[in-house]
């Protein structure tokens, strides 16, 4: 028989056998949390600086100097570019560009988030400032590229891409809207990029202080599916698919190509009155009152969800 204190050592022993693989474990990959709160303040700094953003403007020279000191170290190793291009556009020939961040993984693929950044050419003589429609999800990119840049992807690569010229110039039509990503689709098409990508995912409007993210029906059905799943992984089913519509939005040129794409989109953003038909949509009331911290915590972890969730498909 054992006596007490050979007992006693005996659990002392295997506890610490037990604590020793999760102590290590912890150190080696310690947890990555979005912060809505920094997100936010990214926002109310972006619009502080660059409140328009319309093409040709100084705010939009401005805003493309705020992402580049935001990712300074992928800039020093070669991972944040500039993709400048000439848009045919109703106002004429104008220069749009969009900056991909890419953060490379261990398994052959690409993970794409993208946001446009800039606002819209139409409104540029009148107070638009875009906090929700842009500048919140740029911000949102932005938060998830800290966090990218401190724990690198253990799966697929993750790329960001803030693109240019979302909005139209003179009035929405499959030609006259989405000018960024129509070139990006277009080019990773030529150059292979195309074929590498698991999943091309769009951050629009989604910090909306009344947040709700849309069923967007020509977004890829698995990935819809998974939506779902990362919501009430998180503890966000409640803030989703309130309202089924199509989008027209940054995700159409690349699912016409045959890549499965994702909206993350709110687009029933404040009340509509005779006023204001699309609420405070594309008015100057889209500003950083209209919006939340606690929205952007939702979106932004729902984000790291899907991308943990893309990772583990066959």
């Amino acid at each position: 028989m054992r006596t007490t204190k050979s007992k006693d050592l005996h659990w002392l022993l295997l506890l610490l056998v037990l604590l020793i693989p999760i102590t290590a474990l912890q150190a080696q990959t310690p947890s990555a949390h979005f912060s809505g709160q920094a997100a936010f303040t990214l926002t109310k700094q972006l619009l502080d600086v660059a409140p328009k953003r319309f093409n040709g403007s100084p705010g939009h020279a401005k805003a493309e100097e705020f992402l580049k000191q935001h990712f300074a170290p992928e800039t020093a190793k070669g991972n944040f570019v500039a993709d400048t291009f000439t848009a045919t556009t109703p106002a004429g020939l104008q220069t749009m560009t969009n900056y991909i961040v890419k953060y490379p993984g261990k398994k052959d693929g690409i993970i794409v988030l993208a946001s446009h950044y800039e606002t819209n050419y139409p409104l540029r003589d009148i107070n638009f400032y875009g906090a929700n429609d842009g500048a919140a999800t740029s911000a949102l990119l932005i938060e998830i590229g800290t966090i990218l840049r401190a724990h690198p992807p253990e799966g697929y690569s993750v790329w960001l891409v803030f693109d240019d010229g979302e909005e139209a110039v003179k009035s929405w039509s499959p030609s006259d809207s989405l000018y960024g990503t129509r070139h990006l689709a277009a080019k990773w098409s030529q150059d292979g990029t195309l074929a590498k990508i698991k999943a091309f995912l769009v951050a629009d409007m989604i910090a909306d202080k009344d947040l709700n993210i849309d069923y967007v029906e020509n977004s890829t059905p698995w990935l819809l599916d998974l939506l779902k799943v990362a919501a009430k992984n998180t503890g966000h089913s409640a803030y989703i698919f309130k309202y089924r519509e199509a989008e027209e939005d940054d995700h159409l040129p690349f699912a016409a190509r045959g890549i499965p794409v994702l909206d993350l989109i709110d687009a029933h953003y404040g009340p509509v009155t005779d006023a204001m038909p699309d609420g405070y949509h594309h008015t100057d009331k889209d500003t950083l009152d209209k919006i939340s911290a606690h929205s952007l915590q939702i979106s932004g972890d729902i984000f790291l969800e899907m991308i943990r969730l893309i990772n583990q498909r066959p």
